[in-house]
C-alpha cells in the first residue's frame, strides 16, 4: 500500500508517492490549481489514489515558526478534510516548516537553473514532506 505526499499551495500542489514498502518517496508531479476559482485538482488526485492504490495521504502543514497555524495552514487542513470526505482515505498533516527552503537549497547545490527549479520545487517539497513522514514511521 502506497502513501501519497502533497505540498499544497494556492497555485500548485506538489505530489510525491512512496514505494510499495513505504521506505522511499519519489516526486511524481506538480498539479496546477486555482484557489480563487475553487479549482483544487481533486479529480486528478482521486485518479492517483485509485491508480496507485493509495491507503494514506500526507499533507504538508505550514506552521508559523512559533508553532501557530496561519491562513495557509488552515487551507491545508481544509484540503485534508476534503480528501478524506471525497476519497475515504486517511490523511495525516505533517509539519512542513522550512521544507520548500530545503528543496530550494538542494536544487541550488545541484546547479539547477532558475527556470527548471520553478517547475520542480513543489514536487520536491512534497517528496521531502513524505520522506520525513516515512522516516518517522520506520
Amino acid at each position: 500500500m502506497r502513501i501519497l505526499g502533497l505540498d499544497v499551495g494556492s497555485k500548485t500542489v506538489g505530489i510525491a508517492l512512496s514505494d510499495e514498502l513505504g521506505w522511499t518517496a519519489q516526486g511524481l508531479k506538480t498539479l496546477k490549481i486555482n484557489e480563487e476559482k475553487q479549482e483544487f485538482g481533486f479529480d486528478e488526485i482521486g485518479q492517483l489514489i485509485k491508480e496507485y492504490q493509495v491507503s494514506q495521504v500526507v499533507i504538508g502543514l505550514p506552521k508559523n515558526m512559533n508553532g501557530t497555524i496561519g491562513p495557509r495552514g488552515e487551507a491545508s487542513q481544509k484540503y485534508a478534510s476534503e480528501i478524506e470526505r471525497q476519497f475515504s482515505v486517511q490523511t495525516v498533516l505533517w509539519d512542513e516548516r522550512l521544507t520548500t527552503m530545503a528543496a530550494e537549497r538542494v536544487l541550488l547545490e545541484a546547479d539547477v537553473s532558475r527556470k527548471k527549479r520553478k517547475t520542480v520545487i513543489d514536487k520536491m517539497a512534497a517528496m521531502l514532506i513524505l520522506q520525513g513522514y516515512l522516516d518517522s514511521k520506520n
